[in-house]
């Protein structure tokens, strides 16, 4: 859906204002700080939450688009981005701890994520499982071995409510979200958020590439895991590179 000047409705770009590599933060704010670690990184756009710096990583253009909280605006974005010529994304930003064992500041490279939001469902059945893409995994877990950063690899809860997580007590459904919490601490969920599993699903609908990579809570510093998702995208652009998908 484009205005009559071309430009993608919501995130206000058209074609070549973004590179194919897309890093998806939250919030606005924290665009410039992932964008710093890009070459040349510059502001392309800003309308409504979707704040977006294009710049290039080895050569090679890459962009970073906040996308707000939430599935509904996460889905506008990689919908509209898609459109102008990006075909892969990781999500980055901070997220809950569900195990105990885990450490604030500890990172999670997220391979699967729960359907716990709604979203998704207006794009594929509950029974169509939420899955990042390999390649964008198992770079994501290179990268964080190669800045030295505390990490795991596993299953994040995408959910619909903040509040209901951190407050559940208040809930007129109290019991259910206790019951379920405790579901995802059983199953050994790692994290929680409330993005992933509407970018996976729809990454998948639409042919294009999509991982994610969260900071657990208690942690206010996101410059480590913003260093580790662009070596993620410069590993992604050398396996590419090296099968032959980017040619430049």
């Amino acid at each position: 859906m484009a205005t009559p000047d071309g430009l993608q409705y919501h995130i206000a770009m058209k074609p070549g204002d973004v590179g194919r590599y897309v890093l998806l933060p939250g919030d606005p704010g924290r665009v410039p700080l992932i964008a710093s670690f890009f070459d040349n990184a510059e502001k392309v756009a800003e309308n409504r939450e979707y704040n977006t710096y294009t710049g290039t990583v080895d050569g090679v253009k890459v962009s970073c688009t906040s996308t707000g909280i939430g599935g509904p605006s996460s889905a506008i974005a990689i919908e509209e981005l898609t459109k102008i010529g990006a075909d892969t994304f990781i999500r980055v930003g901070t997220s809950g701890s569900v195990q105990d064992w885990t450490k604030p500041g500890d990172l999670v490279v997220v391979s699967a994520a729960v359907r716990d939001e709604g979203t998704a469902s207006h794009y594929m059945p509950m029974a169509f499982p939420a899955v990042a893409d390999l390649d964008v995994v198992d770079c994501l877990r290179i990268a964080c071995q190669i800045k030295g950063a505390p990490h795991h690899v596993g299953i994040s809860q995408s959910k619909d409510s903040f509040y209901g997580e951190v407050e559940p007590d208040r809930m007129p459904l109290s019991d259910e979200l206790k019951a379920r919490w405790k579901a995802w601490v059983m199953g050994g969920v790692l994290c929680s958020e409330m993005e992933a599993a509407a970018l996976f699903v729809i990454a998948r609908i639409i042919g294009v590439r999509a991982g994610g990579i969260m900071v657990l809570a208690g942690s206010h510093n996101v410059d480590q895991v913003s260093e580790v998702a662009v070596e993620g995208i410069r590993q992604l652009i050398k396996r590419d590179r090296e099968s032959g998908r980017l040619r430049e």
